[in-house]
């Protein structure tokens, strides 16, 4: 058993004293574990960061193995978001993100691709907004996506300015009446509204982590977000303030 693909290095860890263990992201065989043979050495080490483009080549005697791979590095994206701390701080949420909510050795090309732009995008003036975009298509991707498109309670397409936190459906202003306090805000920028306020990506990370940790985490066995989540939205929330002073 052997093929050989683009992915994204989601995470190493050590495997005996020399070898290390990848989690791959590639769009046409998922996540992928194999073992590095030399993984853990001072020469792999720059080469395996987590955010790197890797050509790897995996190979097993039967599928159900773990495998091994053999790499050659494409890209590596950690070194060009070293001098910025949102850049550094978006590329471990996203390869933590990916490893957590993915399973292992399912295809999930249009995530994959959308990955790719998102972190060749790092730095970028509205990457704060991409990335709220891209957490909704990780819901969407594991079964929890959003529907934004009408009201819940009156079928209406204008004024939606909630999300039913249990229901993941749009509300309405007059839909929701003296519900209003116990719905997530719906802020246009996730509706597709480009260049909102930066406080709205922040409301609208509000939204998408209450889905990620109260639908998403417990299908997955309740384990909690990764804390390199909310280390992104944490900066993401002090830059907007400082913007709006």
């Amino acid at each position: 058993m052997d093929w050989r693909a683009e992915g994204i290095l989601l995470g190493v860890r050590r495997h005996g004293e020399h070898a290390a263990i990848l989690d791959l992201f590639t769009a046409e065989h998922g996540r992928h574990m194999g073992v590095v043979r030399g993984g853990a050495s001072r020469r792999m080490a720059p080469l395996l960061q987590p955010g790197a483009q890797l050509d790897a080549t995996w190979r097993a005697r039967l599928d159900a193995h773990l495998g091994s791979y053999t790499v050659e590095l494409v890209r590596g994206r950690a070194a060009e978001a070293m001098g910025d701390r949102l850049a550094l701080a978006g590329l471990n949420a996203v390869c933590a993100l990916l490893s957590f909510a993915l399973p292992e050795r399912h295809a999930y090309p249009a995530l994959h691709a959308r990955s790719i732009v998102l972190l060749d995008g790092l730095g970028a003036e509205r990457w704060a907004e991409a990335y709220l975009g891209w957490e909704l298509a990780l819901l969407e991707e594991t079964g929890f996506g959003l529907d934004l498109t009408s009201c819940a309670a009156t079928g209406v397409t204008q004024d939606l300015a909630y999300v039913s936190p249990r229901s993941g459906r749009a509300v309405s202003r007059a839909g929701a009446g003296e519900w209003a306090a116990r719905l997530l805000p719906l802020p246009g920028v996730m509706r597709g509204v480009a260049g909102g306020d930066p406080a709205e990506v922040v409301e609208g990370l509000r939204t998408t982590g209450h889905f990620l940790s109260e639908h998403l985490a417990p299908s997955l066995g309740d384990r909690p977000l990764p804390p390199a989540r909310q280390r992104l939205v944490d900066l993401i929330a002090a830059r907007a303030a400082e913007g709006a002073r």
